[in-house]
Formats: structure tokens, C-alpha cells, sequence
């Protein structure tokens, strides 16, 4: 079988593509990163053996239609350029496993996304996004999505279809509220939500039970609804700087848990449970208005952190 071939220009300091693409035709992974590259030829679209396509850290203020017919491609990276929209003919790669497309000026992304069924990780970080589209809720394979540092107002209904979808980061937004579908991505690990505008959390959450890690800090919350005892798996929970005057009695459950920072809140006191989780490592309770829990010497005695 013969090994697939790379062709590696990264770092030339190229403005243009100095080659007849009929010398790249053999390639299936072409490099072009970190260059300074200000657009692509529609002759582009003719090297249908590309498998990976990187063109990272150019100057690139669009993209040819023609990148649409490389139905090969498994692996496209965009990132770091001056785009400020997709081309619709992205939905024809069908092939497609990654796309990343972070730290551009997108403020909106294509309808034609949905189309890419077999994509499994998708980066959209550090653009302009005020929403996404709902034909994202056709993205089933998905397995990871980062829409970190945008304008996001309001997250999908529909999101609630990507049930393999492992890790969502979605922080740095402007998230007033999430959707009760939330619950049923029942696959996902990792939820990261630090510094959004939420004030409140859907009782759905509580459907999470594979949920690992979960981090609302810099957030308006007041309270947690009592779904939170759902999270059977949660190791890590990070509540820093929000506005909690309570804690459910449900905290309790999480027997799992091994980090728990509630810095900076308006916390008063605290549900007994929590100095019965046994698995607890870290209790970071500074910045609140509360004295020391009666059971916190004993989380102590038994090797617990705690700070007060």
C-alpha cells in the first residue's frame, strides 16, 4: 500500500502558493500553516486525495467555494485568520471528522454545518457568535464542541440531540439560561461554563450521570435546583464567585465528589452532608460569611483540604 504523502510548507512566509497544482495531486495532507497567506485559488478544490488541509495562523480573509470538493477531507484547520464567514460548500464534506475554525471573526457559521455527519470535533472558539444554528442538532457523532469566547446569548433547544457529545465548553459567553435538553446528553463528561451571565440552572442537569467535571465560576447563580443529587459521577465542582446564599441538602449524594470550591459567595452555612462525602479532597470555602463547619476538623483529620 502506498504511505500517504505529506507536503509540509509551514513557516515560509508565503503570500501566495508558488506551484501548479497538478505537482500537489499525490498529496493527501498539505500544510500551510503559520505563513502569510491573505486568500486561497479556487484550483484548491482540485486536490481531491487531501485528507488533512491546515492552513493555521494565516491572513486569510475568506475561503474559495471550491473547498467543497475535497469529499476526501477528514481534517480541516482554519484557525487563527481573519475570516469572517464559511463557505455554505463546507456541508459538502461529508468526510469530515474535524473542523476547527477558532480565533477568526465569524459572527455567524452556516446552516450547512448540520450536514457534516461524521464530524466529531468541532472548535469555534474566540469569534463573534451571538447563536448557533439549529441544524447542529444533526451533528449526532459529535464528540466534543467548543464555542468558548464568543457573544452567545442563548444555547439551542436542539442540543439536546448530540448524545455522544463527551465535552462542551461554553465559557466566557453571555448565557443568561441553558435549556432543559441539556439533560439529555447523556454521554457528556465535561461541562464548562465559567463566566456567563447565568442565574439559574435547569433541574435537568441533574440527568447528567456520567458528568465528571462541572465549572460555573464567575456566573449570578443564587441557588442549585436539587437535581444536582443526580450527578452521581461528579468528581469536580467549582462554584467560585457566584452569588449562592444556600446549598441543597441533595450536595450530600455526590459521593463522588473530590473538589468542591465554593469561594466568593454569600454563603451562610452549609448542608451536613458535605462532611460526609468520602471521597472529598478539596473543601475551599473562603470569601463567605460563615463560621467554620462543626464537621470540618474531621474532613481535616482524615486528610481533606479545607480552607476557611
Amino acid at each position: 500500500m502506498e504511505r500517504p504523502r505529506t507536503c509540509d510548507l509551514s513557516g515560509q512566509g508565503l503570500t501566495a502558493l508558488p506551484f501548479a497544482f497538478d505537482e500537489l495531486g499525490a498529496c493527501s495532507a498539505l500544510d500551510l500553516d503559520r505563513n502569510k497567506l491573505t486568500s486561497l485559488p479556487g484550483e484548491i478544490g482540485t486536490l481531491r486525495q487531501l485528507r488533512t488541509l491546515s492552513l493555521y495562523h494565516n491572513r486569510l480573509a475568506s475561503l474559495p467555494d471550491s473547498l467543497g470538493d475535497l469529499t476526501a477531507l477528514r481534517h480541516l484547520n482554519v484557525s487563527e485568520n481573519q475570516l469572517d464567514r464559511l463557505p455554505e460548500s463546507l456541508g459538502r464534506l461529508q468526510n469530515l471528522r474535524m473542523l476547527d475554525a477558532g480565533h477568526n471573526h465569524l459572527s455567524v457559521v452556516p446552516d450547512s454545518l448540520g450536514q457534516l455527519r461524521k464530524l466529531r470535533f468541532l472548535y469555534l472558539s474566540n469569534n463573534q457568535l451571538a447563536e448557533l444554528p439549529d441544524s447542529f442538532s444533526r451533528l449526532r457523532p459529535l464528540i466534543y464542541l467548543n464555542v468558548t469566547d464568543n457573544g452567545l446569548r442563548r444555547f439551542p433547544e436542539v442540543i439536546g440531540t448530540l448524545r455522544k457529545l463527551i465535552e462542551l465548553r461554553l465559557y466566557n459567553n453571555q448565557l443568561e439560561s441553558l435549556p432543559p435538553s441539556i439533560g439529555s446528553l447523556s454521554s457528556l463528561q465535561e461541562l464548562h461554563l465559567m463566566n456567563n451571565w447565568l442565574v439559574e440552572l435547569p433541574d435537568a442537569l441533574g440527568k447528567l450521570h456520567f458528568l465528571r467535571k462541572l465549572d460555573l465560576q464567575d456566573n449570578h447563580l443564587t441557588s442549585l435546583p436539587d437535581g444536582v443529587a443526580g450527578l452521581k459521577d461528579l468528581t469536580e465542582l467549582n462554584l467560585r464567585n457566584n452569588a449562592l446564599t444556600s446549598l441543597p441538602m441533595s450536595m450530600g449524594k455526590l459521593r463522588k465528589l473530590r473538589f468542591l470550591d465554593l469561594r466568593a459567595n454569600r454563603l451562610t452555612s452549609l448542608p451536613a452532608g458535605i462532611g460526609d462525602l468520602p471521597r472529598l479532597e478539596k473543601l475551599d470555602l473562603r470569601w463567605n460569611k460563615m463560621p467554620a463547619p462543626k464537621w470540618a476538623r474531621t474532613l481535616e483529620n482524615r486528610g481533606c483540604i479545607v480552607y476557611l
